[in-house]
């Protein structure tokens, strides 16, 4: 598994409730950018459910990767299609109309030849969570070096 991008802010700022795997529909020459350069940022990129229950990937910026060789009118801010099965997208959709929840991009990967996205149904931290979760990671980061110390 290559990970080609990942949403490190996310599990400070928001809350991971559950994660689902998901297939992305891209352009040939997008693939061969991502697989390349790995030219994707998923800070600032989210997931909606449109009324004929299709999920699509919204605010993802992809270049190509020789720009000499695209069709004119290639938008490279698209939304595009995520491939989850019926259920998941009815499932997700439920759970998103919850107040609070939203649906987030974790990771972007490769699996065999085909690219894949983990994401997750998340809800926003409070700032006093987020306090939390630093104290958290300072107090495992000493006892991991008073571990190593000892021996």
């Amino acid at each position: 598994m290559g990970v080609l991008a990942e949403n490190r802010k996310l599990k400070f700022e928001y809350e991971i409730l559950e994660t689902f795997e998901a297939g992305i529909e891209l352009l040939g020459f997008e693939v061969k950018s991502l697989k390349k350069k790995g030219g994707v940022n998923l800070a600032g990129t989210y997931i909606i459910i449109n009324k004929n229950l299709e999920a699509f990937w919204v605010g993802a910026k992809i270049l190509p990767f020789q720009p000499s060789n695209i069709y004119i009118e290639y938008n490279p801010q698209r939304d595009r299609k995520l491939l989850l099965k019926k259920k998941e997208i009815e499932y997700l959709a439920h759970k998103a109309e919850e107040k609070g929840l939203t649906l987030m991009p974790v990771i972007l990967y490769t699996k065999r030849s085909f690219i894949k996205m983990e994401l997750a149904l998340v809800r926003g931290k409070k700032s006093y969570d987020k306090r939390e979760s630093i104290k958290k990671r300072d107090i495992e980061r000493k006892i991991n070096s008073e571990l190593k110390i000892r021996g």
